[in-house]
């Protein structure tokens, strides 16, 4: 099925490195050569959470390299810039990709942004290598404490 999001084809986006993707099993390959991915976060580089009309994010302080990822497939280290979430008005949907074409009810986003390369994050979106986003999955279940604490919060940021 076609997300709700890219229902009329004038929405879809083109290119092949576009959003939402659909993860099939099946066709995935392993990757011996592929290292790790590290995460590497200093929590006091978090600096506010704030409503931007359809979301909410949480900002980093990203004028040094405290919160990094690095490894995996990325060529350079990559600076925590923000996350944000993406969940449906029901819980059957609401994640912006898919596994077999299953949605999730909620995605986490924590976008990165090339700063080996580019001297801004503003720079750094308009190019190929400029963004590494980790797409989290998220579904129903248990309290989450390091989650509840962010819920907590959110009363503050209602309005826009």
């Amino acid at each position: 099925p076609v997300h709700p999001l890219w229902q009329s084809p004038l929405t879809i986006p083109g290119g092949t490195r576009q959003s939402p993707i659909n993860i099939q099993w099946r066709d995935s390959v392993y990757d011996p050569f592929l290292k790790p991915l590290k995460i590497s976060y200093d929590p006091t580089t978090c600096l506010h959470i704030w409503n931007n009309g359809y979301s909410f994010l949480v900002e980093f302080d990203d004028s040094t390299d405290r919160s990094i990822i690095v490894g995996g497939p990325l060529e350079n280290q990559y600076r925590l810039k923000q996350f944000h979430f993406h969940w449906g008005a029901i819980n059957d949907w609401g994640s912006e990709h898919t596994v077999d074409s299953k949605f999730y009810p909620a995605e986490l986003h924590l976008v990165h942004w090339n700063a080996v390369e580019y001297p801004s994050f503003e720079e750094a979106v308009m190019e190929g290598n400029g963004l590494a986003v980790i797409g989290v999955f998220l579904k129903l279940g248990a309290q989450h404490e390091g989650l509840q604490t962010l819920v907590d919060a959110l009363p503050a940021v209602r309005h826009k």
